[in-house]
């Protein structure tokens, strides 16, 4: 898949093409909205908070016997039968939102969401931007490009570029994003992406799919490869003959 690429001016500067591998993935819904609500979840802080029976402030004092009154059984004013009293049950800022997600999920979410956007053409490349901080110039640029201004737009970054992404955050519904930090809502959200050229192979780098099989040994990540002409069957293992046990002869007696 291709996609255009435009230079600082707005200027159409040639084609580029995506890595299948993050933009030619099965889309999966169902993941795509597992891993959004999971990080829709954990940004979630509990406000809400009402105070039980001992933490709110009034007499311990019995108000009156246990027995012989008629009437109910009461304890404190800090019932939360009575007015004022403690809540039960009631909403507390220790609510734990977390979800978790192994990562193997949470890439193949990543490369749903960016393969839905790319059939869906709301992806463009950027060729590179000059080393200047002016709003008033990015504004230009958004304005010549084939997006619609006003609507949400995400530029990608391979690396920090503090030029452009403070001429941009001024905009409204424009922000910037490294490619490491790509997420699902920033994805789907987005009315279009606009990826720095370089931006596109670091994202592969981060997020893509890499053949061969990996093992860990002595804490360090090693990949394995294994030869084309081997079959399915595991390579036989040589086995090295024991060594023939020594036999001590008895010593003969003095």
């Amino acid at each position: 898949m291709k996609i255009d690429v435009y230079t600082a001016t707005g200027a159409k500067k040639g084609t580029v093409d995506l890595p299948a591998a993050l933009f030619e993935a099965p889309i999966n819904e169902g993941l795509m909205h597992q891993a959004l609500v999971r990080q829709r979840s954990n940004r979630r802080t509990p406000v809400a908070h009402v105070k039980n029976r001992g933490e709110v402030r009034g007499s311990t004092r019995k108000l009156y016997q246990q027995k012989g009154t008629g009437r109910a059984r009461r304890g404190s004013v800090r019932s939360p039968l009575l007015r004022g009293g403690g809540k039960s049950f009631g909403p507390r800022k220790n609510a734990n939102f977390t979800k978790n997600m192994p990562q193997g999920m949470r890439h193949a979410a990543l490369r749903s969401c960016l393969s839905l956007q790319a059939k869906n053409g709301r992806i463009l490349g950027l060729e590179g931007y000059p080393e200047e901080r002016k709003t008033k110039k990015a504004a230009e640029l958004l304005r010549k490009l084939p997006v619609e201004y006003g609507r949400k737009i995400v530029f990608v970054l391979p690396k920090t570029h503090s030029h452009l992404a403070l001429s941009i955050r001024n905009i409204p519904n424009v922000k910037s994003i490294q490619a490491a930090y790509l997420n699902p809502e920033d994805v789907l959200s987005a009315h279009h992406l606009i990826f720095l050229v370089d931006a596109l192979e670091r994202a592969e780098e981060v997020f893509g799919t890499k053949s061969g099989k990996r093992a860990v040994l002595s804490g360090k990540r090693v990949t394995l490869s294994l030869p084309k002409d081997a079959g399915s069957q595991p390579p036989a293992i040589e086995k090295k003959p024991k060594a023939a046990k020594k036999t001590s002869t008895p010593k003969a007696k003095k």
